[in-house]
């Protein structure tokens, strides 16, 4: 593959700089450089050399897409930005990854199949089921549905860290349920949809292992990392309440990763990659 022909957008994100790295020869943008919500923008981009197109961008602030500012913003970012994307590679006849999330299901089945109809429970989650269905208007896309992403930036590893490195011992949730994605796994499974020319649709991907809750997953940090500190238990219902403008999240956030297993892809343990994450960080 000619990475020199692939554009990557949010490039300044946690998946952005994975690809990056990935495909350091690809041309990568930020929404400075390049505003894909600005219809005009996408329409005019030069797209002569451009062959595949990775949407790393996103607009990820769940809490604050319940504000009225916020839910301008995710619609903008999370939907009219992949509309103007796929228009672009329907015309230029590219090829469209879309980054997508276990959000758009309100967490009641488990685990999460590719084919499972959206319920969002959510602004953010229903901006992103938008988004899906706009991707899947392009004739070459893979939607990459994942969650619980974890790369160089702010993340949840990153804050349990903080917190037991100054020593505080945090309330953490127990009944939301998944595996966790390194952004170096999202960006391996990329790869291979492209370079063994998987069927285009809809793939899950987040590493394998065992799904945890976030509070199993915060003791494992810590003991990892050889911090003594202690995790208190609370759940979804007591976090919400001492948190009203919390958006709502799934209970169970695990996906089904059979689809892509049978194409010859093999997710990696999530505590393997968690071990390499905290040994570098």
């Amino acid at each position: 593959m000619d990475d020199s022909k692939f554009l990557i957008t949010g490039a300044d994100g946690q998946l952005g700089k994975a690809l990056q790295q990935k495909y350091p020869n690809s041309q990568a943008t930020t929404k400075d450089q390049f505003d894909i919500t600005d219809t005009d923008a996408v329409k005019n981009y030069n797209w002569q050399n451009i062959e595949v197109i990775i949407n790393a961008a996103g607009y990820t602030n769940v809490d604050v897409a319940e504000t009225d500012e916020g839910r301008v913003a995710a619609w903008n970012v999370n939907a009219q930005a992949v509309i103007n994307l796929a228009k672009a590679a329907i015309e230029h006849g590219l090829t469209l990854i879309h980054i997508s999330t276990e959000y758009v299901f309100d967490g009641s089945k488990t685990p999460h199949k590719e084919d499972e109809p959206f319920s969002p429970l959510s602004v953010y989650a229903a901006s992103k089921a938008g988004g899906d269905i706009a991707a899947s208007f392009a004739l070459k896309h893979y939607i990459v549905r994942t969650s619980w992403l974890i790369g160089e930036g702010k993340n949840f590893v990153r804050t349990m860290l903080e917190l037991g490195r100054a020593g505080t011992a945090p309330k953490v949730v127990n009944d939301q349920i998944g595996r966790l994605t390194f952004t170096t796994e999202l960006a391996r499974a990329i790869y291979h949809l492209l370079s063994t020319n998987c069927q285009y649709g809809t793939y899950n991907v987040s590493n394998g292992g065992e799904p945890a809750s976030w509070a199993d997953i915060a003791r494992i940090i810590f003991q990892e990392a050889s911090l003594d500190v202690q995790v208190t238990n609370t759940t979804t219902a007591e976090y919400l309440t001492s948190k009203p403008q919390t958006a709502k999240r799934p209970l169970n956030s695990t996906l089904d990763l059979s689809k892509i297993e049978s194409t010859g892809f093999k997710p990696t343990d999530w505590h393997d990659n968690l071990k390499e994450y905290l040994n570098s960080t």
